[in-house]
C-alpha cells in the first residue's frame, strides 16, 4: 500500500468522523427527542390498553348474550340441582336436575374389590354427559339448564326444560327390569330458533373409570374403549397406548367405557354418525383409577319435534348371557351384538369359547357348583375328549422310542456331520417299513394350545369367577397372595401369587416329563440338539411366573390341574405299555410291509423328496468346491 493510498484513507476517516460530529444533535434537541418518545410510548400502552378493554367488554357481552340465551331455559335464574332417583332389583341410578343426566349409577348385586356392598360404576365426579344445540344465536348446553322433574315413579322420570312461550326441552327416562334405561329428548316449540337445515346435535361424554378390581394392572390390561360399527363388528382402542381423539371414520350405534367387569354403554338409535372422535388415557397404579374415557359423538336432532332422538343406556355387568338378554329389551330394533364386550378371544379361539366353553359353563353353573369345583370339572371333560388323539400322539411316541436301538444300529455309519442328511433318509425309511410317524409326538402340543388360549381368553373375562372362593383361594377372579409388600417390584408387582407358583413349578414337572420320554426316542444328532432346547424348556415356567403372577388364581389354578391331569395321563400310559409287545406289533407290520411293499405318500412322501433334493445341493455344493 502507497504513500498516497494511506493519506486517502485517512482523509475519508477525517470526513466521516467530522460528519459524524457535525450531526449530533444539541442538549435541546435530546430532550425534545426524548421527550416525544415518551409521548409516542404513553399512547402505544393507551391504545393496548383501549384493546385489552374492548376484548373483555366484547367477551362480557358474548357471555351475557349466551346466559341470556340459556337463562331463557333455566326454571330459575338461580337454579338449585336436586336428585331424581330410578331403581330396581338390580341398579340404583341418580340423575340431576342440573343437565337431566344421570350423575351416579349403584350396581346392587355387586361389591368391590375393598368389599363394600354395593358398587359404583361411576359418580359425578369421573363422568360427564352433556348435548349440545346449535342454535341460530348461541349454542345451548344441556349442561348449563336446570331442569323440572315430572311423572317420576321409580322406573320413569321426565325431565323438562322451559324457556317460556311454550318453548321445552325434554327428556323421558324409563328404566328397564334390569340394567337397560330409554331415554328420549324432544325439542317442543323451538323449531325457530334453529336453522333450516340443522339435524344433528353433539354430545360429549367423559369417565374416569374407577378400579373395581383388586389388581390394578391387570383389570387394566382389561379395560378399553369399545364400539360398535352399524353394518356389524366392534373394535376397541389399545388398552396400553393413550389415544386422544382418534377419528372412527364409520357409523357406530354404541359405545361403551369398559372395565373387566362392568361396562357404561350409550347407544343411539339413529346411530352416531362417522367421524366420532375416542379418547382413552390410561392412568397410573396410585390413582386407583384406570382409564379416563372420552368420546365426541354426532346423532340426529329434529328441531320441530316431532321425531324425538333416541338412546339407550346399559349400565351393569359384562356377564355374555345377560348381555344377549337385555340386548332383547332394547326398543331400536337391532343387531347390537352387546355380548362382545365379553372378549373371548381371535376368531378361532372365539368359535371355541362361543360354542364350546360357555355352554359347559352354563350347564355346570345350574348345579350350584362352586367355581373352583366347575373348573377342575370342565379341565376332566376336556382331558376325557382330547384322550383318543392324545394316547394315539403317545403310541407314537412310544414307537420310536422301542425302535430306537434298531435306528441306532442302521444309521452308525453315519455318524459325520456332512453324513446327517443320509442318515435322516435312512430314518424316514425305516419308520416307514415299521409303520410309525415321527410328527405323531407333536399331537399332544397341537391338541392343548387351542384349548389353552382359549381358556386364557375366557376364564379372566368369566364375571361368574369374580367374588367366589375355592381353597386357599379367596377370590377366583383376582390374585391370591402368599406374601404381599407396599411398593411394586419390576416384573413381580407387590406380591407373590401361590397359584402361579403351583403353576410355574407343575410347568417344570411336565417338561422334565415330556424331555424324558422324548430323550428316549431321540438317535444321534437329534439327542444333541433335545439337550439344547430342554434349557428352553425349562426357561419357559420362569417367564411364566413373571407374566402370570398378576393373572387370577382361576386362570392359574385352571393351567395347574391342567397340567397335573396331562401328567397323570402321561405316566398311566407309560406305566400300562408294554414294550415288548409293542416292538412285536412292530416287527409283524415290518414283514406285513415288507412282503406287500407300498409307496410312500402323504407326508412321509413330501419329507423323503424334501430329503432327497436337499441331498442332491448339497453334493453339488460339495463338487463345486472341489473343481
Amino acid at each position: 500500500m502507497d504513500k498516497n493510498t494511506i493519506t486517502g484513507f485517512v482523509l475519508i476517516a477525517l470526513v466521516l468522523i467530522g460528519f459524524s460530529w457535525w450531526q449530533q444533535p444539541s442538549a435541546e434537541q435530546i430532550a425534545e427527542q426524548r421527550k416525544q418518545d415518551s409521548i409516542a410510548l404513553a399512547a402505544k400502552q393507551k391504545a393496548e390498553q383501549d384493546l385489552k378493554a374492548a376484548e373483555a367488554t366484547k367477551a362480557a357481552e358474548a357471555k351475557a348474550a349466551h346466559e341470556d340465551s340459556t337463562a331463557a331455559f333455566f326454571a330459575a335464574l338461580n337454579g338449585t340441582a336436586t336428585n331424581v332417583v330410578l331403581k330396581n332389583e338390580k341398579v340404583e341410578l341418580t340423575l340431576s336436575t342440573k343437565g337431566g343426566i344421570v350423575k351416579k349409577a349403584v350396581l346392587k348385586d355387586f361389591k368391590n374389590h375393598e368389599g363394600k356392598t354395593e358398587l359404583t360404576l361411576f359418580d359425578e365426579q369421573d363422568q360427564t354427559l352433556k348435548y349440545m344445540l346449535a342454535a341460530k344465536e348461541t349454542n345451548i348446553v344441556t349442561t348449563d339448564l336446570f331442569f323440572t322433574p315430572s311423572n317420576k315413579t321409580d322406573s320413569t322420570v321426565t325431565m323438562t326444560a322451559d324457556a317460556g312461550n311454550g318453548r321445552q326441552l325434554v327428556m323421558d327416562y324409563r328404566l328397564g327390569p334390569d340394567y337397560m334405561l330409554h331415554m328420549q329428548m324432544k325439542a317442543v316449540g323451538m323449531a325457530g330458533m334453529f336453522a333450516p337445515n340443522y339435524t344433528q346435535m353433539d354430545i360429549e361424554w367423559a369417565d374416569k373409570a374407577h378400579q373395581q378390581e383388586r389388581g390394578f394392572n391387570f383389570e387394566n390390561q382389561r379395560s378399553s374403549l369399545t364400539y360398535h360399527f352399524s353394518d356389524g363388528g366392534t373394535d376397541y382402542l389399545n388398552e396400553q397406548k393413550e389415544a386422544v381423539d382418534k377419528v372412527v371414520e364409520e357409523s357406530i350405534d354404541w359405545v361403551a367405557f369398559k372395565n373387566q367387569y362392568f361396562s357404561a354403554v350409550m347407544i343411539a338409535k339413529d346411530n352416531f354418525a362417522e367421524n366420532s372422535l375416542m379418547t382413552s388415557l390410561p392412568q397410573k397404579k396410585e390413582t386407583h383409577y384406570l382409564k379416563q374415557y372420552g368420546a365426541k359423538l354426532k346423532t340426529a336432532f329434529d328441531p320441530t319435534g316431532q321425531k324425538p332422538s333416541e338412546f339407550e343406556f346399559y349400565y351393569g355387568p359384562n356377564d355374555f348371557r345377560l348381555l344377549q338378554k337385555v340386548e332383547k329389551q332394547s326398543n331400536f330394533g337391532k343387531d347390537l351384538q352387546m355380548e362382545r364386550l365379553v372378549y373371548l378371544g381371535w376368531p378361532l379361539i372365539r368359535i371355541i369359547n362361543r360354542w364350546f366353553t360357555i355352554y359347559v359353563f352354563d350347564w355346570l353353573t345350574k348345579f350350584g357348583l362352586n367355581m373352583g369345583i366347575v373348573l377342575i370339572l370342565i379341565t376332566l371333560l376336556l382331558k376325557a375328549l382330547t384322550y383318543p388323539l392324545v394316547k394315539k400322539s403317545y403310541m407314537s411316541s412310544a414307537k420310536m422310542r422301542v425302535l430306537k436301538p434298531k435306528l441306532d444300529e442302521a444309521t452308525k455309519q453315519y455318524d459325520k456331520p456332512e453324513d446327517q442328511m443320509q442318515k435322516q433318509q435312512a430314518m424316514m425309511q425305516m419308520y416307514s417299513q415299521y409303520g410309525v410317524s415321527p410328527l405323531g409326538g407333536c399331537l399332544p402340543m397341537l391338541i392343548q394350545a387351542p384349548i389353552w388360549i382359549a381358556m386364557f381368553n375366557y376364564v379372566p373375562n368369566a364375571i361368574q369367577l369374580r367374588g367366589e372362593s375355592f381353597l386357599w383361594m379367596k377370590d377366583l377372579s383376582t390374585y391370591d397372595p402368599i406374601i404381599q409388600w407396599s411398593k411394586d417390584i419390576w416384573l413381580i408387582g407387590d406380591h407373590l401369587s401361590l397359584t402361579c407358583i403351583l403353576f410355574c413349578v407343575a410347568n417344570v414337572l411336565y417338561s422334565w416329563m415330556t424331555m424324558r420320554q422324548q430323550k428316549d426316542q431321540m438317535v444321534g444328532q437329534q439327542a444333541d440338539q433335545l439337550k439344547m432346547m430342554q434349557w428352553m424348556m425349562y426357561l419357559m415356567p420362569v417367564m411364566f411366573f413373571f407374566m402370570f403372577n398378576e393373572y387370577s388364581s382361576g386362570l392359574n389354578f385352571y393351567y395347574f390341574i391342567s397340567l397335573f391331569f396331562s401328567a397323570a395321563i402321561m405316566w398311566t400310559l407309560r406305566k400300562t405299555t408294554n414294550d415288548e409287545k409293542l416292538l412285536a406289533i412292530l416287527e409283524a407290520k415290518y414283514q406285513e410291509n415288507k412282503k406287500n411293499p407300498k409307496k410312500t405318500g402323504g407326508l412321509a412322501a413330501r419329507l423323503e423328496a424334501m430329503q432327497k433334493q436337499a441331498a442332491e445341493l448339497e453334493k453339488q455344493r460339495q463338487n463345486g468346491y472341489k473343481k
